[in-house]
């Protein structure tokens, strides 16, 4: 998981506040309150029982454990395991960390853990993966191979994604992929509130339309009041579920902060607009509104690159739809782009 700070030069405090995309469906393995465990001894000292005990009177339906780093599956992560923690009332989902060199043999071991009888998967593709998208469209064509069109499955990365506009999100987030979007708003390690994480990671993430079901931050002893004011946020921005990283690094306090009951605080109505895209940007937004627009018919190239096809079709679109027809990815063209 990503525990480095991020120095930002430039906070956008002023960010209108925002609802979340859609929640997931009721039910789902992702919609209620998580815990991350990445080390399985760290935590009640392995024993699935006391894990459920615990994580039961905190509040947590689901235990996200990891099962596998790169190619290399963990064994912590077993059906034994599995097995156990179910009958004690508990979700149980793997998670592995990617490293997209060995992708093919990254997803197999993927489908072993679900093999194992998890309820759901989680990708945590980080830096690693930035740029490689011929690593990640096979990745995931392979693990949606073995495991089927609807296993439930999440992706999770870094929250600002205007910082790393390289990272894959269209491949993990676009058709036939992970579902749910779980970025990792650690607002301690990033130096910023929690009510200003949120913000810039709704108004980042918004465009690749998931469900967002965010992780919180128990390392690095973050104070009580921010634990209780990110569990009101995620209420207030109608979160389709909430965990927390991790298990592991957690003291008593945090877990603590886990149970008061809360309340949403109120937010304007206002909307975060789309970004604009110029031509010339180099971006997984780019990717994003090319996948989108390759969808509709139109001719584009196969990269990062808003080149003059990308600009071409952009204006194409855009007289189609009735927009001034500038060839720039504007909040206007966006939405009509993503609606239709």
């Amino acid at each position: 998981m990503w525990i480095r700070p991020l120095l930002l030069l430039a906070v956008l405090a002023a960010l209108a506040l925002a609802p979340a995309a859609s929640a997931a469906p009721e039910g789902e393995p992702f919609s209620g309150q998580g815990m991350w465990i990445w080390q399985l001894a760290k935590a009640a000292g392995g024993d699935p029982v006391a894990i459920a005990e615990q994580a039961q009177a905190a509040g947590i339906d689901t235990v996200i454990i990891k099962a596998a780093d790169g190619p290399t599956a963990w064994s912590q992560f077993s059906p034994q395991l599995v097995s156990a923690l179910q009958a004690q009332g508990l979700t149980v989902c793997a998670y592995q960390r990617l490293k997209g060199f060995k992708p093919t043999q990254e997803a197999i071991v993927a489908a072993q853990a679900v093999a194992a009888g998890a309820d759901c998967f989680v990708i945590d593709a980080e830096a690693e993966l930035e740029g490689k998208y011929a690593q990640a469209r096979t990745y995931v064509k392979t693990l949606r191979k073995r495991i089927g069109a609807d296993f439930p499955v999440a992706y999770t990365t870094f929250p600002y994604l205007d910082v790393h506009p390289l990272a894959p999100v269209s491949v993990f987030l676009g058709a036939g992929a992970a579902t749910v979007n779980m970025p990792q708003i650690y607002w301690k390690d990033i130096g910023n509130s929690p009510a200003v994480s949120w913000a810039r990671t709704v108004a980042a993430n918004r465009i690749y339309g998931a469900p967002l079901a965010p992780i919180g931050q128990l390392y690095a002893k973050p104070r009580r009041a921010d634990v209780l004011a990110f569990r009101r946020l995620a209420l207030a921005y109608d979160a389709s579920g909430l965990s927390w990283w991790s298990w592991d690094a957690a003291i008593a306090a945090g877990w603590a902060a886990l149970t008061p009951v809360v309340t949403a605080p109120a937010l304007p109505a206002s909307v975060p607009a789309y970004p604009t895209v110029r031509p010339g940007a180099r971006s997984d937004l780019v990717v994003w509104a090319k996948d989108h627009l390759r969808a509709q018919g139109y001719v584009v190239t196969q990269d990062t690159r808003f080149d003059t096809t990308t600009k071409r079709a952009v204006q194409t679109f855009q007289a189609a739809a009735g927009l001034p027809v500038d060839g720039v990815l504007g909040p206007d063209t966006w939405a009509a782009l993503l609606t239709d």
